[in-house]
């Protein structure tokens, strides 16, 4: 049964705070990746893993992690990988090697894909009407902010030598947010679980990692091993793992059983739509800032905290249209997303403009304003997305449908960062004249993205309308009977 506790301002602070510190690593790193490989002296292929090493682990588990807190009680899994993130944080910060740290970046991806899905299974759980839909929104929030802030705190960081520990602070600072993490968690997150927990799909849950890895594993590695034939053969086993796996799982609900991911899930109104529409945008942003960092460091020479200032006008303004999405959400509905996407690509536009004529002599005043229009647009965009997504989705599912969502949205950062940074990589020579023109192309591919999510928008239905058939039992709820039957 589900305990029918509420989740109070703390608890959802607590929740919130686990979820910014697992993205944040996701983004800290790109800043350090300079000083690390003058540190410790890793090949081009073992630098790339210590990225990699984290985000593959943590996408590979998230739906299984969301359905182990539906099986095992979300708070404990809660606890548990917020626990487990800090120590694997503390060993990423004492690691002697390069090898010793890839080993732990990849044990802190695991207890990240532990911790996450729980936030949002647990904000849909535990919360209701408006109250949920406030809660979902600044969840999105700080998954946007967190990739931001992540990349500019570890500009700030490395840049301050603390201790002349040169970049292992960017690890040790999880660890006292960690233990106060755990403090609160102890005493305000609810405790909550489906009321009638599945038995894990093993078949389901190893040809979706089958699938995970076949994608991820070469689109992040590929380029710096030089597209070997085990790249190759692990991207001709996606198609297929994926169209096994969508069998199985259809066999599963008809059978009465317990699929990993139901196919229903799918069919619930903004679900589909929406997971695309992440795809889009979360590929686009990861690699955007990927790219800046090694754009503005390497190629316009400034140093990690001046890149990390480049930054920062587009974290506050991201901030400020969060805070400004709910009202926007509730007047305009889903063309808020669509609002988003234009101004990101007004941004997006000046940026390439700005980078066009002044580089490499660009700094965070000459790119302000492109920053301050881009980040307000993408603030607008994130924020209300998890919303629109998840409207349908019965409590009890939540575990499952926020697990499939975060591992949308951490392949497609993974996918983006391999896609689109690789392109940057291979197109920017060595001079600054080549890495303009490549930022420029990225942008591009970028602009071309947002005009994508513009029309995909349609798509999408109203979350109020959404909840509230639902609510009276129409077609709408119809589906999400056959959810809950799964």
């Amino acid at each position: 049964m589900n305990d029918q506790h509420t989740l109070s301002p703390v608890g959802l602070a607590t929740v919130l705070l686990g979820a910014f510190l697992a993205i944040a690593d996701v983004f800290i790193v790109n800043v350090a990746l300079p000083t690390i490989d003058a540190d410790l002296h890793p090949s081009a292929a073992t630098l790339q893993l210590v990225v990699a090493g984290y985000t593959v682990p943590y996408a590979l588990m998230l739906v299984l992690g969301g359905r182990l807190g539906d099986l095992f009680g979300r708070r404990r899994l809660f606890i548990a990988g917020v626990a487990s993130f800090t120590v694997f944080s503390l060993l990423c910060g004492l690691a002697p090697t390069a090898f010793v740290l890839i080993v732990f970046r990849a044990a802190q991806g695991a207890a990240a894909a532990l911790m996450v899905p729980q936030v949002l299974a647990t904000i849909q759980s535990a919360t209701q009407g408006q109250e949920r839909a406030r809660a979902i929104g600044l969840y999105g929030a700080t998954a946007g902010i967190a990739a931001v802030v992540g990349q500019v705190a570890g500009g700030f960081i490395v840049d301050a030598n603390i201790g002349g520990a040169d970049w292992r602070p960017i690890f040790l600072v999880n660890v006292p947010v960690g233990i106060a993490a755990l403090a609160l968690a102890w005493r305000s997150v609810p405790s909550t679980r489906a009321a009638e927990p599945a038995p894990i799909d093993g078949l389901g849950t190893g040809l979706l990692a089958v699938a995970v890895l076949g994608l991820l594993v070469p689109v992040t590695e590929g380029r710096t091993f030089g597209w070997p034939l085990w790249s190759w053969a692990l991207l001709g086993l996606v198609v297929p793992a994926v169209a096994a796996f969508m069998l199985v799982e259809r066999r599963l609900e008809h059978a009465g059983r317990h699929p990993l991911v139901p196919p229903t899930l799918l069919r619930l109104p903004g679900v589909r739509p929406g997971l695309a529409i992440a795809m889009l945008f979360f590929s686009g942003f990861a690699a955007f800032l990927f790219v800046a960092a090694i754009a503005f460091q390497i190629g316009a020479g400034l140093s990690p905290l001046g890149s990390g200032l480049a930054l920062m006008p587009m974290a506050i303004s991201f901030l400020a249209a969060s805070l400004a999405s709910a009202a926007l959400t509730a007047r305009l509905g889903r063309d808020v997303i669509a609002v988003g996407a234009i101004l990101q690509t007004i941004g997006l536009v000046a940026l390439g403009a700005t980078l066009w004529g002044d580089w490499p002599n660009v700094d965070a005043l000459t790119l302000a304003l492109p920053m301050v229009v881009a980040g307000f647009g993408q603030g607008l965009m994130l924020s209300p997305l998890f919303g629109f997504v998840l409207a349908g989705v019965p409590a009890h599912r939540a575990g499952v449908g926020s697990g499939v969502l975060t591992t949308t949205a951490q392949s497609a950062q993974a996918i983006g960062v391999g896609t689109l940074g690789s392109l940057f990589l291979s197109l920017s020579a060595a001079n600054s004249l080549g890495m303009r023109d490549a930022f420029v192309i990225v942008l591009t591919l970028q602009i071309a993205m947002a005009l994508v999510v513009i029309a995909a928008t349609r798509s999408l239905p109203d979350p109020a309308a959404v909840r509230s058939e639902a609510a009276a039992g129409g077609p709408l709820a119809e589906e999400a009977e056959l959810v809950e039957a799964a």
